[in-house]
């Protein structure tokens, strides 16, 4: 898939934009290849390139330690709304412990295929002592049975240079031909 990432730091008037190939490997691998980038390089270095980390990290660290499961949160249910004529299903989460990438907030599930199209709230813990805060809104898109990233606004705020605002946006999402692994997977490929 295609991610175009907006990142800033208001405070010290200072943007940035990167357009990049955001890949998932069958095993769940994470890797970014850089496209095209514009802006001010400590944006590119100190907030783009530290997200893109975090990301991948998070991937490659044990996943089960972070998902939203029984194990790791308090479900409470809502009630439900309407978000562009689809009905959802609406969860307050509160995670069982703090940990670093769990988080309190909200839980917005489809109620027809009962996916996400919603994740917002506050990280519990920091992974960082220079970090405050971090508030998060991460909307989903379903295509064919699975969820989808289309969009995460992030206003993180920061000890040394006040707040941080990412805003990016996921496109052209790519499934690999099952023909085509199936083949692979039939020839020892």
């Amino acid at each position: 898939m295609e991610v175009e990432i907006d990142a800033s730091l208001p405070k010290l008037k200072k943007q940035g934009k990167l357009h990049a190939l955001r890949r998932i490997s069958r095993l769940g691998r994470i890797t970014y290849e850089a496209v095209h980038f514009e802006g001010d390089s400590s944006i590119k270095n100190d907030v783009i390139a530290r997200y893109l980390a975090a990301d991948t990290q998070t991937q490659a660290n044990d996943g089960a330690s972070v998902a939203i499961t029984l194990a790791n949160y308090k479900f409470k249910y809502r009630g439900m709304v309407d978000q562009d004529g689809r009905l959802v299903h609406v969860f307050r989460l509160t995670p069982r412990k703090k940990r670093v990438g769990l988080f309190k907030g909200e839980l917005w599930l489809d109620a027809e295929t009962c996916l996400p199209v919603r994740e917002a709230g506050r990280l519990a813990k920091m992974p960082s002592i220079f970090l405050r805060r971090i508030e998060f809104v991460r909307e989903y898109d379903i295509h064919e049975g699975v969820a989808f990233p289309r969009s995460i606004e992030s206003t993180v705020d920061t000890r040394l240079v006040g707040k941080a605002e990412l805003r990016i946006r996921f496109q052209n999402f790519s499934l690999p031909d099952n023909s085509a692994l199936s083949l692979a997977a039939s020839s020892g490929q």
